[in-house]
């Protein structure tokens, strides 16, 4: 039976973290000097007395809503629609702590709070998970304070913000399927059921109990009309007898889709969401409340607050604003004055941020009864309700809150539908929703003068929606030096330990699900084995899974008395002589990749020859509507590193083969031939080959297996977490970094303009395919627009590969494209300063590095960057000053020992002028 849990949070609670012994970053200190500003003794109470209140809360949603999909259709709607009020309830909690915890007054109180969160005792796992919005909001705030321990603590904070956003990305698959594990970072791991933790809180609430305390607030039936016929309702949400009232979505043409958002705006999510609705074309409806938007005087004058400039960015993207209320109240229970008084405020809001057009209202949780109709209709406002509920507020898992959307659209064929502008786990449903809607032929509708506009174009989706491109990432990875017959290698172990360590860091692959054979281990026995046990069990490979084999090491081949060639790779135990009982053929390997159920295989081929004589050629043809059939179609795709007269070289850059160095070249996102942040198998072959072939005496091949169905396997490209370049960043040595300069320019310079599939633009590559005859292999490079905020981190990602390259200029230019799109963009303005500063421009790189800390004063990295570039410019009291604010936030660097004893000598001429 399947489980869905209540989820307050932009991160699944059901990913249970334990920081009792979280192991922060020993950076920072765990222990804070007393705050400049007299301190609020009482101060540690009250946000202890909070944070219990915050957490009660919390586990009563979660006993609440387990299992309530299994409960009859009217409990269910009371469950859900108690479970909305109570995390209104929840957010306005979050809110009220973290506006406590960052009172200037309360800084040794929040310390106290930091350290019970990351290591109460008495809390379960799953606990901790319930300050997540507090954190960020703490993260933020404190940032912002420019007070040194101000700084520290949003350090602190923010560390227990990416251990919850690395245990989400190990976790979250599990999750959709058992919601079972849960992991304790630090050295003690820790592995609890869900259901144990549930069994706890049940231990403490009872579903009853948890409705009986809050009862009071449910919407009784003699508050709501009797219900809509269900074409025109669903869920928690209940008509009125007048239906014709109000705006239901039922009225729409077929396959025709409104979108609304509730509850914003958001300082975040709202702008995300725009950037997602821009690249499909889509307009919506943002319902938002008055809260968010400002205050109201005493005279009836609004007063915006920061709200209201996000909300005139929603009108400047053309779509409409309308009311939700002031205070997401249960407005069915309140009396009629204040029900007018609610919306007249937010009315007044609106009307300041400039909106126009049709006011329409939403009432909060459906719940409204023929008195707040009338109210709100005399002031000119329509209700509008909705007939398809993303339930994102209770559902932690974007693909599930698709696949939601989409299927009760499906069934209706229409619908207003219901999300969210204030989960990030939205923005994360959004685009597989919309994706799959543009594919479909869907089309997007609004509201304007009293009825709906549809667009008369069905939008194409971009190439590739972001999001998760598969449930599951299986992986087999060989790599044999230490051969008893044949030639030792040299690199073939640390290519596979490379590409492993690429899989499972940089594409997210689970560590348990990447099997690493080398030397000894890679027996033919053992190899075919993992092959087949692992990859052939359907239970474990799924139909949404894709499957990547790399081998590195040495190939023959055998021609048959046909004529005809088979190619061979050699396990470790293989003899000279009997290929065809001691190595692995080719067609064997086709054998494998035709049983596996998983949609998407890619097979990765470092060896001297591994020609396929049963292979049909792999040209794959660009197609402009890729995101449409990439997903339902099967994709075995192979890609080798030479032909059949070749050898492979194994001396490249940095102990690798050459073609397996210019593999990872390419997978750190060279071989993003549109920029979409996808790599597909076609790309990746488009780089690789030219660029081998240009500094090597080999031809990789590249094609389709059969039974593909032409199918693409996708590397999804992820941002940089890297805290930044400083000295300690590595770079190519000179010859492998002009080795990389000739490999970029190799690879362009094979690339033709070619016309794709449906109009878009494309290139196409001249290579080998697996037969051994050439193949033009077409791509499509359309370019995405995915945004200003993601293209500033693809701008700065690829700055810091030019760096690593030593190719400043081409470096400075990335880092400065970041910046013109993303002005406040703190790590890309430190990036360019470390670039002028390599460069000896001391006194530019200093002026960077100072907007480095202005945007972000706890990045640590950028006050080092400081200290060095004002010693180097000759401004000794700038440096100091720098250079003792790292120390403070990085007691424990490697160069805390040098700078404190620059610190520490005098100050008479003999202080040293550069570290």
């Amino acid at each position: 039976m399947s489980l869905r849990v209540f989820l307050p949070l932009s991160l699944p609670l059901a990913v249970a973290l334990s920081l009792a012994g979280c192991q922060r970053n020993e950076n920072v200190p765990a222990a804070l000097p007393a705050a400049s500003a007299p301190q609020d003794t009482g101060a540690t109470a009250r946000l202890s007395q909070q944070a219990d209140g915050l957490l009660a809360l919390h586990r009563q949603i979660i006993v609440l809503m387990d299992g309530e999909a299994a409960l009859p259709a009217a409990q269910r709607r009371e469950v859900q629609a108690l479970g909305q009020q109570l995390f209104h309830e929840l957010l306005q909690r979050q809110q009220a702590l973290a506006e406590a915890a960052l009172q200037p007054a309360a800084l040794e109180a929040t310390t106290a709070l930091l350290t019970r969160i990351e290591s109460e005792p008495g809390w379960f796992d799953a606990d901790r998970l319930a300050f997540k919005e507090v954190l960020e909001q703490l993260a933020t705030g404190l940032k912002a304070s420019q007070t040194l321990d101000g700084i520290k603590l949003a350090r602190r904070a923010q560390e227990d913000i990416d251990t919850l956003a690395e245990v989400q990305k190990a976790y979250e698959q599990e999750l959709k399927e058992v919601f079972g594990g849960f992991a304790k970072r630090g050295i003690e791991l820790k592995r609890e059921r869900w259901t144990d933790y549930t069994a706890k809180l049940r231990a403490l609430h009872t579903r009853e109990a948890v409705m009986k305390q809050h009862g009071a607030q449910l919407p009784a039936a003699a508050d709501l009309a009797p219900e809509v016929p269900a074409s025109a309702a669903s869920g928690a949400m209940r008509g009125v007898a007048a239906k014709d009232r109000e705006v239901f979505g039922d009225k729409l043409p077929p396959k025709t889709v409104l979108l609304t958002f509730d509850d914003g705006p958001h300082p975040r999510y709202t702008d995300e969401i725009l950037d997602i609705l821009k690249r499909y074309q889509a307009p919506a409806v943002f319902f938002q409340l008055g809260q968010n938007l400002g205050k109201v005087g005493a005279d009836g004058k609004p007063l915006p607050g920061n709200g209201s400039a996000v909300a005139k960015r929603v009108l400047a993207a053309g779509h409409q604003l309308a009311n939700h209320s002031f205070t997401h109240g249960l407005m069915s229970k309140f009396e009629l004055v204040k029900v007018k008084e609610e919306a007249a405020n937010t009315e007044a809001l609106l009307d300041a941020a400039g909106r126009s057009g049709d006011a329409l209202f939403r009432f909060p949780y459906g719940a409204r009864n023929d008195g707040a109709l009338s109210t709100i209709e005399a002031l000119k406002l329509r209700s509008m309700m909705w007939n398809v509920d993303s339930l994102d507020w209770s559902d932690p898992i974007p693909k599930s809150i698709a696949a939601r959307v989409l299927a009760e659209l499906e069934k209706q064929q229409r619908g207003i539908v219901l999300f969210h502008d204030i989960h990030a786990r939205t923005v994360q449903a959004l685009p597989l929703v919309l994706d799959q809607l543009a594919a479909d032929g869907w089309r997007f509708a609004s509201f304007k003068d009293g009825q709906f506009v549809i667009s008369g174009d069905r939008p194409a989706p971009p190439q590739l929606a972001a999001g998760e491109l598969y449930r599951e990432s299986h992986a087999l990875v060989i790599g044999i030096n230490g051969y008893s017959a044949w030639p030792k290698l040299a690199h073939a172990v640390r290519d596979a330990q490379a590409v492993r360590e690429a899989l499972v860091t940089r594409f997210g692959f689970k560590p348990d699900n990447v099997t690493l054979l080398t030397d000894a281990e890679a027996t033919r026995a053992n190899i075919l084995k993992a092959m087949n046990e692992r990859f052939g069990d359907a239970k474990r490979v799924k139909r949404d899974d894709r499957v990547f084999v790399f081998f590195a090491g040495h190939g023959s081949t055998r021609k048959l008395p046909s004529g005809r060639e088979v190619g061979y790779i050699v396990p470790v135990d293989a003899g000279l002589n009997d290929l065809q009982a001691d190595a692995i053929a080719m067609p064997q390997l086709q054998e494998v990749a035709e049983a596996i159920t998983a949609k998407h295989a890619l097979f990765v081929i470092d060896a001297c020859y591994s020609g396929l004589g049963l292979t049909r050629a792999g040209s794959v043809a660009a197609d402009s509507n890729f995101a449409r059939t990439n997903a339902r179609r099967v994709g075995r795709q192979m890609m080798t590193a030479g032909g059949a007269d070749q050898q492979v070289a194994d001396d490249g850059p940095g102990g690798h083969s050459v073609f397996t160095w210019t593999l990872l070249q390419a997978l750190n996102g060279k071989a993003d031939l549109n920029g979409d942040g996808l790599i597909t198998a076609t790309e990746l072959a488009a780089y690789v080959a030219p660029a081998v072939s240009a500094i090597a005496h080999q031809t990789p091949a590249f094609g389709s297996l059969p039974g593909s169905e032409g199918g693409e396997f996708v590397f999804e490209l992820p941002t940089a977490q890297e805290p930044g370049l400083s000295g300690a960043v590595a770079q190519l040595d000179d010859k492998a970094s002009q080795l990389a300069a000739k490999i970029d320019e190799a690879s362009t310079a094979s690339r033709q303009a070619a016309p794709a599939a449906g109009g878009a633009s494309g290139v196409q590559v001249t290579i080998k395919g697996l037969d051994g005859k050439d193949q033009a292999l077409a791509a499509t490079t359309a370019r995405v627009d995915p945004g200003a905020r993601v293209a500033a981190q693809r701008a700065n990602d690829r700055g810091l590969q030019l760096y690593r390259e030593r190719r400043y200029d081409e470096a400075e230019a990335a880092f400065k494209e970041a910046l013109q799109l993303q002005p406040k963009f703190a790590l890309a303005a430190n990036n360019l300063g470390f670039v002028l500063y390599r460069r000896s421009k001391f006194a530019e790189a200093a002026g960077w590095f100072e907007k480095a800390v202005e945007m972000d004063a706890s990045r640590s990295l950028a006050w080092l960057n400081l200290g060095d570039a004002r010693l180097q410019a000759g401004d000794d009291a700038k440096a100091m000053a720098a250079y003792k604010t790292f120390l403070a936030l990085a007691p424990k660097h490697a160069r805390a020992a040098e700078l404190q004893a620059w610190i520490a000598a005098p100050s008479d001429g003999t202080r040293p002028r550069a570290l």
